[in-house]
């Protein structure tokens, strides 16, 4: 009976992962499918669930609309330059907050989880202001240097390396003459790697994916951003949606691409962050 009830268990269980995987794929097999329809194939009831042939025309509607291969270029420059940046100084601050003692350590830490329970867009209006009186204003430097570091960067370092870099490691390579940041640099990186990988993924796919600072900051349309060019697709009065999804789609591909050449990595990174020994 045991052994039947635990076959049972399987099968439901199996079933309702088949059915989480469903939900999770279909938005992108709709989106798909939307590129490949006209507007009146989308907006007719009951819905078109299969793929038509219209993806050709609806790109070619897009690269004539908005200058996408410029957006996409700027969007690669940024998303990667902040996800290199934030691997640095997250993970230099995070190895020194687990690893190191030093006068406010612990109100400096509680200050940096403070920070986690304040949304983003309230930060808005300040960080406008500075970055006007600074002089950049439409240029790279406001939508990276702002995000060279934050908060969940720094407490995801830490916490990794708090199980992961044993102190007996960091003893012995003080005794072979490391100063603190040979320390960080030829141990502790090579032991971050995992959650480094996650970090910087997922610092990557936001800095993507993000659409309001960048239409705060930029007004010269030949350094907008991939989510502010698309946004342009959108009509006053009228909106073709085969072209605005073929748009997605292509703004999409990258990011499935990326995961699907990184996955093991932000996988194993997303574990070893809860796992402890």
């Amino acid at each position: 009976m045991d052994g039947k009830n635990a076959g049972i268990k399987k099968v439901i269980l199996h079933f309702f992962l088949l059915i989480g995987v469903f939900i999770s794929i279909f938005p992108f097999y709709w989106l798909a499918v939307m590129s490949t329809n006209k507007t009146s194939d989308i907006l007719r009831f009951p819905p078109k669930l299969v793929f038509g042939s219209e993806l050709f025309t609806n790109i070619n509607n897009v690269l004539q609309n908005v200058d996408f291969f410029k957006s996409f270029v700027n969007t690669i420059f940024v998303s990667t330059t902040q996800a290199l940046a934030i691997l640095f100084f997250c993970s230099l601050a995070g190895f020194t907050f687990a690893k190191f003692q030093f006068p406010g350590k612990k109100f400096l830490f509680t200050s940096l989880l403070i920070t986690m329970m304040i949304p983003s867009q309230l930060s808005f209006v300040p960080s406008y202001i500075m970055i006007s009186k600074i002089g950049w204003v439409d240029t790279f430097q406001a939508l990276i240097i702002p995000g060279l570091a934050n908060a969940f960067g720094i407490f995801w370092i830490k916490q990794y390396s708090e199980e992961a870099i044993h102190d007996s490691l960091l003893d012995a390579g003080r005794l072979d003459g490391c100063n603190n940041f040979r320390l960080y640099w030829n141990i502790a990186l090579p032991i971050l790697r995992p959650a480094l990988a996650f970090l910087g993924i997922f610092s990557f796919i936001s800095m993507w994916n993000d659409y309001l600072w960048p239409l705060v900051v930029l007004n010269d349309p030949t350094k907008h951003t991939l989510q502010v060019t698309l946004s342009q697709l959108n009509g006053i009065y009228n909106t073709d949606y085969g072209m605005v999804m073929a748009g997605t789609l292509l703004a999409t591909l990258p990011l499935i691409i990326l995961f699907m050449f990184v996955s093991r990595q932000f996988i194993s990174g997303i574990a070893a962050g809860a796992i402890k020994d």
